[in-house]
C-alpha cells in the first residue's frame, strides 16, 4: 500500500531543501526502469514481491510488449531517511527527515531522446544508469552531455553487477579493475562536457556518489554503507573507512594493517571487505548451500522467515539480497545526499534557463527558489491524459506559487517581450501532481516541485513558460541532440475520415516534443527522428489520436539545396513594371560558418559591430561587407544569408523589407525541389529603383527577389545535399566483415574501428546516408545473427553525388522523384525562366 498520503506531499512541498527533482537516464536496455521499481517500492507504491519484474514506469501496453520505454514518465514519492543518514547532507540542511523525490523514468533509445532533453529541463540532477558488462555506450555519453548542458548534476549507479559474478565469473581483481575503468569513462565524459559553475561534477566510490548493484533482483549498495558495516569493527570513522574501500588500499589480516603498496598477505580493501562477503553470500544462496547461508545471515543480523527458509536457488538469493542491501535504500541514500535541492540548483541554472536579464524581478526570484515571487512554470512537454484527446501540461515551478483558477500569461517559444504575438491570457482550471499513468488532483504547487496542468494544452502546442510577471522574458527553448530528418505522408483510407485525420494530427504534435506535422500540396508530412520513433507515432496516430485507418508512404528525406562557386555572372531581374531592377550573385558560405549559424553561435539577434568583426576575423568577410548582412533565411534564422554589397543605391532602404520578404520566399523553397537551401551567401550588388513609391511596392519587389536569387543559384553550380548518420555499432570480432559488407551496400563508409577494453567486443563507427537507412537495423541484424547493434543519430549534411543538372547522375533521379511526389513537372525550369536580359 502506498505509505504516503496527498496531504504529507503537499506539506512537504514547502520544505524546499527537502525536494529532489531527478530523472534517470542511460543506454537502452542498461535497466532504468528497473531499478526505478526498487525506489517505488520503497515508497510503497508497487509490492516488493513486484519490483524488478513489473517495470511499473512503463505505462503503456507497446512498452511493456517491446520492452523499451517510449515515453518518460514522472513520480512523485515520500520517503524518510534515517538519522544517520542525514548527518552526511552538506550545503542547505534539511527540515525533518521526510524526502519528496520528484523521479522521471527515462527512454534509452536514440530515437526518443528528445524526450529526456524534455525530462533533464525539469530535473536539477541524473542518476546515470551504466551496465557492469557492456560499460559505457554510445547512448550514455549522449545522455551525460545533455544533461551537463543543462547543467543537471550527475550521479552514477553501476547495475548487472550479479551478471559479471555469476555469468562471467570475474574475480575479484578483475572485477575491481574493470569498474573502476567503467568510472574512469564516465569522469571522462563528465570532464569534456561540465560547466565550472556547477562545481566538480566528478564521481567517485568513496564519496558514496557511486552505486552498485542488480535491479533486476532488488540489491544495491554504496561504499558508505558496508564502512558504515566495519566502522564499529575497526573503531574508526565511517568517511575514513569509506576512503580505504577503493583505490589502491590494501589490507593484511595477520598484521592488520593498511598500506597502499601490496605485497605478501595484502588484499585490496574493495576486493577483502566489499567483494568477498558479495561472492560467498551469492555462491551460497544460489548453489543451496543452506549451512552456510545460515550462518552467513546470522553474522549480518538477518531474520529469515520460515516460507523464506523453504526458497531455494535464485528465489532465496534475491530473498536474502533484498532484505540484506536493498537497492531502495542505496539509491535514495545517493539522490538525497549527492544531488541538489532546487535551492541549490537554481542558483546556477537560472542563467543559463531564463533568457531576459539577471537581475529582473523574475530572474532574482528563480534562483532564491521564492515562493512569494512571480510565478515562473516551464512547460516542457505534454502528457495524454485518461479524457480522449486532452493533455496534462506537465512542468516544473521556479518561482511562485501555481493555484487552481489562478490568472495567467501563458507564453509560447515564439513570444517576445513587449508583442502580443504567442501570448493567451487566461486562466487555470486544475492543478495535479502526476503518479505515473494517473493524476492526483492538489489544491497549489509552490516552486521548486514538478506540476500537471490541466486545460491548458489548448493554448500552449508542446512546451512553453506561463508567468504572472508581466514583463517577464521566457525560459530558453529546449535544445534537442537529434533532428527530425525522416518523414512520412499519412493519409486516410476513407475520403471521410479526413476531419479526423486532421484533428489526429494536432493532438500527435502535441503529444511528442519532436515530431514535427506539417501540410504542404495537399500532403499531410509527419518528421520523425528514425523509423522506430516514426513507426511509434504513427501508430499512435491510428490508434489513440485519429482513431480511423490510414495508409501511408515510403520514408522520404528531406533534403537541402546548396551552391559550390560563385555565381559565372551577375544576374537581373526586373519586375513585373519593367521600372525596377535587382542584380545579385550567390556563393558558398565559408567552411564551418553554416554550422554556427545551425548552432546559434552567428545570430541575427547579435550587435551587428560584434558580428562582423567575428566574421572578418575568423572567416575572412570584408569588414564593411559584414557590417550590412540583411537578414538570415529561411525563417530569419536559417543558415543562409544575403549580403548588401551596393555602393551609394539610391532608395535602398525602401525596398530592403520586400527584398529580406524574397529572400526568405527563395531560400525556403529552393529552385530544385522546393526544399530549403543551406550554406548559400546572396550578394546584393546594384538595384535599380523607381522614384514614385507606387511604382515600388512589395508586390512589385519580392517575386523578383525570388527570380533573381534563383537565377544566381542556377550559375553557382548548385549541387543537393542529404542528411547523413552516425552509425554506432558494438559487436564482436567476428561479425565486423558483415557489417562493413553492409554498409558497403548502402553507400555506408567506415571511418573508426576500437577494441572496447577489456571486452572481446568492438566499436564499429561509420556514415550512412539517412535515404539508404531504411532497413538497415534488420539487414544487419539477419547478417550479423543479431550480434551486431546499431545506433543511428543525425549527424551532418553532405552532398549528394553528380549535379542535379546532369541527367544521368543520382542527384537528377533524386530530384524527379521528390518533383514527382510534390505534384511538379519533372524537368527543372531553365535559367531563362529567372534570368532576364538588358
Amino acid at each position: 500500500m502506498v505509505n504516503f498520503t496527498i496531504d504529507q506531499l503537499r506539506a512537504i512541498m514547502d520544505h524546499k531543501s527537502n525536494i529532489r527533482n531527478m530523472a534517470v537516464i542511460a543506454h537502452v536496455d542498461h535497466g532504468k526502469t528497473t531499478l526505478t521499481d526498487s525506489l517505488l517500492s520503497k515508497a510503497g507504491i508497487i509490492s516488493h514481491g513486484q519490483a524488478g519484474d513489473k517495470r511499473a514506469t512503463d505505462t503503456r501496453k507497446d512498452e511493456q510488449l517491446r520492452g523499451i520505454t517510449i515515453k518518460s514518465t514522472a513520480v512523485s514519492m515520500y520517503h524518510e531517511l534515517s538519522d544517520l543518514d542525514l548527518k552526511g547532507i552538506q550545503g542547505n540542511q534539511p527540515e525533518g527527515k521526510g524526502f519528496l523525490i520528484n523521479l522521471i523514468d527515462c527512454p534509452g533509445h536514440v530515437d526518443f531522446s528528445s524526450e529526456v532533453t524534455a525530462a533533464l529541463r525539469l530535473s536539477d540532477g541524473a542518476m546515470v544508469v551504466v551496465d557492469c558488462i557492456s560499460g559505457v555506450s554510445v547512448q550514455t555519453e549522449t545522455v551525460l552531455r545533455q544533461a551537463l548542458s543543462e547543467r543537471v548534476k550527475p550521479v552514477l549507479m553501476m547495475n548487472k553487477l550479479d551478471r559479471s559474478i555469476m555469468e562471467k565469473k570475474q574475480d575479484p581483481e578483475d572485477l575491481y579493475q574493470h569498474l573502476r575503468r567503467i568510472i574512469e569513462n564516465v569522469n571522462v565524459a563528465i570532464a569534456t562536457y561540465g560547466d565550472e559553475l556547477m562545481g566538480s561534477c566528478m564521481v567517485e566510490p568513496s564519496n558514496g556518489d557511486v552505486a552498485f548493484g542488480s535491479g533486476l533482483h532488488g540489491w544495491g549498495f554504496t561504499l558508505k554503507q558496508f564502512a558504515r558495516l566495519y566502522a564499529d569493527k575497526f573503531k574508526t570513522e565511517e568517511s575514513r573507512l569509506a576512503t580505504r574501500l577503493w583505490g589502491d588500499n590494501f589490507y593484511n589480516s595477520e598484521t592488520r594493517k593498511w598500506n597502499t603498496k601490496g605485497g605478501d598477505g595484502y588484499v585490496r580493501g574493495f576486493c577483502k571487505f566489499v567483494l568477498e562477503p558479495l561472492y560467498r553470500m551469492l555462491d551460497a544462496t544460489t548453489n543451496n548451500k543452506m549451512d552456510d547461508v545460515f550462518q552467513l545471515t546470522s553474522r549480518i543480523d538477518i531474520k529469515l522467515t520460515s516460507e523464506e527458509k523453504d526458497l531455494r536457488g535464485k528465489d532465496l538469493m534475491r530473498a536474502v539480497m533484498r532484505k540484506w542491501l536493498p537497492a531502495g535504500d542505496a539509491m535514495l541514500q545517493m539522490i538525497v545526499l549527492h544531488l541538489p535541492s532546487p535551492v541549490t540548483a537554481q542558483k546556477y541554472r537560472t542563467q543559463l534557463l531564463y533568457e531576459g536579464p539577471n537581475d529582473d524581478e523574475a530572474a532574482v526570484a528563480m534562483k532564491n527558489c521564492d515562493p512569494t515571487g512571480p510565478l515562473m512554470l516551464y512547460i516542457s512537454k505534454m502528457v495524454p491524459s485518461q479524457d480522449s484527446g486532452r493533455f496534462f501540461a506537465f512542468g516544473r515551478v521556479f518561482s511562485g506559487t501555481v493555484s487552481t483558477g489562478q490568472k495567467v500569461r501563458i507564453m509560447g517559444p515564439d513570444y517576445k517581450p513587449g508583442k502580443e504575438k504567442d501570448l493567451s491570457l487566461k486562466s487555470i482550471p486544475r492543478t495535479v501532481v502526476m503518479m505515473g499513468d494517473k493524476a492526483t488532483p492538489i489544491d497549489e504547487v509552490p516552486c521548486g516541485n514538478l506540476v500537471g496542468l490541466v486545460g491548458i494544452d489548448k493554448y500552449l502546442v508542446k512546451s512553453g513558460t506561463i508567468s504572472t510577471y508581466e514583463h517577464a522574458h521566457n525560459l530558453k527553448v529546449m535544445k534537442f541532440s537529434v533532428s527530425p530528418v525522416v518523414r512520412v505522408a499519412v493519409d486516410v483510407v476513407n475520403a471521410s475520415d479526413l476531419p479526423k485525420l486532421v484533428e489526429g494530427l494536432k493532438r500527435l504534435s502535441k503529444s511528442d516534443p519532436m515530431v514535427q506535422v506539417t501540410s504542404d500540396m495537399g500532403q499531410h508530412i509527419v518528421a520523425g527522428a528514425g523509423e522506430l520513433h516514426l513507426e511509434i507515432c504513427l501508430k499512435d496516430l491510428e490508434q489513440d489520436h485519429a482513431k480511423v485507418p490510414i495508409k501511408k508512404s515510403d520514408p522520404l528525406v528531406s533534403y537541402r539545396e546548396t551552391v559550390t562557386e560563385k555565381s559565372s555572372i551577375v544576374c537581373l531581374a526586373k519586375s513585373a513594371n519593367k521600372l525596377n531592377r535587382l542584380y545579385m550573385t550567390a556563393e558558398p558560405l565559408p567552411e564551418g560558418l553554416t554550422e554556427e549559424i545551425e548552432e546559434g553561435i552567428v545570430t541575427d539577434t547579435q550587435d551587428p559591430k560584434e558580428r562582423a568583426r567575428y566574421l572578418a576575423d575568423k572567416f575572412g568577410f570584408d569588414l564593411a561587407e559584414a557590417r550590412k548582412i540583411w537578414c538570415f533565411g529561411p525563417n530569419g534564422t536559417g543558415p543562409n544569408m544575403l549580403v548588401d554589397c551596393t555602393k551609394g543605391a539610391q532608395y535602398l532602404n525602401e525596398i530592403k523589407d520586400a527584398v529580406v520578404a524574397g529572400m526568405q520566399w527563395a531560400s525556403q523553397e529552393g529552385i530544385f525541389c522546393e526544399e530549403g537551401m543551406r550554406g548559400v551567401r546572396f550578394n546584393l550588388h546594384d538595384v535599380t529603383i523607381h522614384t514614385d513609391p507606387a511604382h515600388r511596392r512589395g508586390g512589385q519587389i519580392i517575386p523578383t527577389t525570388r527570380r533573381s536569387l534563383l537565377a544566381s543559384v542556377l550559375t553557382a553550380t548548385p549541387r543537393l545535399m542529404e542528411p547523413v548518420y552516425l552509425v554506432n555499432t558494438q559487436c564482436p570480432e567476428t561479425v565486423i566483415g558483415g557489417i562493413y559488407s553492409v554498409l558497403n551496400r548502402r553507400r555506408g563508409n567506415v571511418f573508426e574501428e576500437s577494441q572496447v577494453a577489456n571486452t572481446p567486443l568492438y566499436m564499429v563507427k561509420a556514415y550512412l546516408p539517412v535515404n539508404e537507412s531504411f532497413g538497415f537495423a534488420e539487414e544487419l541484424r539477419s547478417v550479423t545473427g543479431g550480434q551486431a547493434f546499431p545506433q543511428c543519430v543525425f549527424d551532418h549534411w553532405q552532398l549528394l553525388p553528380g549535379s542535379p543538372l546532369d541527367e544521368d547522375s543520382k542527384a537528377a533521379a533524386v530530384v524527379k522523384d521528390v518533383r514527382r511526389r510534390k505534384g511538379m513537372s519533372e524537368n527543372i525550369p531553365g535559367l531563362e525562366n529567372f534570368l532576364d536580359k538588358l
